[in-house]
C-alpha cells in the first residue's frame, strides 16, 4: 500500500460537491452575518468561520497512520453506501492489513477546537455530560460497514448535540453544542468501536474520517445553529 493511498477524501464525488456546494452557502451566510453571528457566540471570530470549515473539509484528505491491523481480505476502489451517503474506500494493492489512521478534518481540527471551547468557556462539568449523551446514542446506532468501517447517521450527532447542549447549559448551548457534537462521534461512533473493524476488509480505518466525518463536518454549522 503506497503511502499516497492512505490520503483521499472519505466522501464520494457527488457528496463531496454537494459539501463543496454548503460549504459556498455558509460562506453566504456568513456575508449576510447570520452564521458569523452563531459561530460568533461560541468565541470565533467571524473571518474565521469560513478558514475553518475549508480547513476541515480540505483535511479530511489527509490521514495519519497510528496502527496496522491484519486482515484476511481487503476492499479496494469501490464506494459503499450508507444512510444514503456514498463513502470511498481507497484502491490498494497487495495490503493484507487494515491501516487505522487519525484524519486531520474529521478529528485533529475538532479536537483542538473542542478543547479551546471547554477551557475558555470552563464547561467541564456539562461538557464531559453532553460528551456522554452524544456518545452513547452515537454508540447505540454506529453500524460496521464493509470496506469502510464504522458509519455514522448523518444527521444525528449535531441533532443530539444541540438537544443535549440546551438540556444542560443553556446559556453556553452553542459551545457545549460544538463539543459533545465533535467529541461525542469521534468517541462514540469510532474510538468505542474499533473492537469491531477487523474483518470488515477495509484498507483503511479513518477516525473522523469516511463514516463519521460528514456528522463531524454537519455538526460545526448545525449544532450551533440549532442551539
Amino acid at each position: 500500500m503506497r503511502s499516497s493511498s492512505l490520503h483521499y477524501f472519505p466522501l464520494a464525488p457527488l457528496f463531496l460537491f454537494v459539501f463543496i456546494v454548503l460549504l459556498g452557502l455558509v460562506l453566504l451566510l456568513i456575508q449576510i452575518g447570520l452564521l458569523g453571528y452563531a459561530y460568533e457566540k461560541i468565541g470565533i471570530r467571524r473571518e474565521h468561520v469560513f478558514a475553518l470549515l475549508l480547513l476541515s473539509l480540505l483535511g479530511s484528505y489527509v490521514n495519519i497512520s497510528v496502527a496496522e491491523i491484519p486482515e484476511r481480505e481487503i476492499l479496494s476502489g469501490r464506494e459503499v453506501e450508507f444512510f444514503g451517503v456514498r463513502h470511498v474506500v481507497p484502491a490498494v494493492e497487495a495490503w493484507p492489513r487494515t491501516v487505522v489512521a487519525v484524519n486531520v478534518g474529521g478529528a485533529i481540527l475538532p479536537i483542538l477546537l473542542s478543547l479551546y471551547l471547554l477551557v475558555k468557556n470552563r464547561l467541564y462539568v456539562p461538557g464531559l455530560a453532553g460528551v456522554a449523551i452524544v456518545a452513547a446514542v452515537v454508540y447505540w446506532l454506529a453500524y460496521p460497514v464493509r470496506g469502510v468501517g464504522i458509519a455514522v447517521p448523518i444527521f444525528v450527532p449535531p441533532l443530539v448535540a444541540a438537544l443535549a447542549a440546551v438540556l444542560l447549559s443553556r446559556q453556553s448551548a452553542p459551545s457545549l453544542a460544538y463539543i459533545a457534537g465533535s467529541l461525542g462521534t469521534l468517541i462514540g461512533g469510532d474510538l468505542m468501536n474499533l473492537g469491531k473493524v477487523q474483518g470488515l476488509g477495509a484498507p483503511v480505518v479513518s477516525i473522523g474520517g469516511a463514516g463519521t466525518f460528514d456528522g463531524i463536518f454537519l455538526t460545526g454549522i448545525l449544532a450551533v445553529l440549532l442551539a
